[in-house]
């Protein structure tokens, strides 16, 4: 971006970066949470997969 006096400045730019930093905020914020979520679940698809694992070796025809 070209320096530009704050005089020159286009008066709704600073208001559209302070939303896109609010949305940006607020996208971080799902984006952990979604995160934090996910390890919680995680075990429980990692004993499923071991689960199905099994019963395929288990069915397998050698």
């Amino acid at each position: 971006m070209p320096d530009v006096p704050d005089s020159e400045q286009d008066p709704h730019e600073d208001e559209r970066n302070l939303e896109r930093r609010r949305r940006r905020a607020l996208f971080l914020r799902e984006l952990n949470e979604a995160k934090a979520l996910r390890e919680r679940v995680q075990p429980r698809r990692a004993r499923a997969a071991r689960m199905r694992q099994q019963m395929r070796m288990r069915t397998f025809r050698w």
